[in-house]
């Protein structure tokens, strides 16, 4: 089973998406801190990475995942409020892989996982 870790002060947005990842047979962990994710990360490294945008240090958090052994392999989705083409640049200099827009339902949690799901 594929594992996620969901970084989101709100958490609603990790109660939320967590239910429906579980859904999709993902297992989940939520983070409402930069620390606390990286400290995940540095413990094991995940198979997929959501990191709200809005969070100090996000870049920095997604520049040093992919600085960790195996960190390249990760999948990283730059989650954002709206589509701003400046932070999502950013996000991508950074090393994200991909972006999701907030707030997500079930639809577009599956437009951006569900070809994860397949291949598993």
């Amino acid at each position: 089973m594929q594992r996620i870790i969901v970084v989101d002060e709100s958490p609603v947005i990790c109660k939320v998406a967590k239910r429906i990842l579980t859904g999709f047979d993902f297992t989940v962990v939520e983070s409402n801190s930069l620390s606390q994710a990286r400290n995940y990360c540095e413990a094991e490294l995940p198979d997929v990475i959501v990191i709200d945008s809005d969070l100090d240090g996000a870049l920095d958090l997604i520049a040093d995942i992919r600085a960790m052994e195996g960190g390249k392999d990760i999948r990283i989705v730059y989650s954002l409020v709206e589509a701003d083409l400046k932070r999502m640049m950013a996000g991508r200099r950074a090393g994200a892989s991909d972006f999701l827009l907030k707030p997500f339902d079930r639809t577009s949690l599956f437009n951006v996982f569900g070809s994860m799901k397949m291949a598993a």
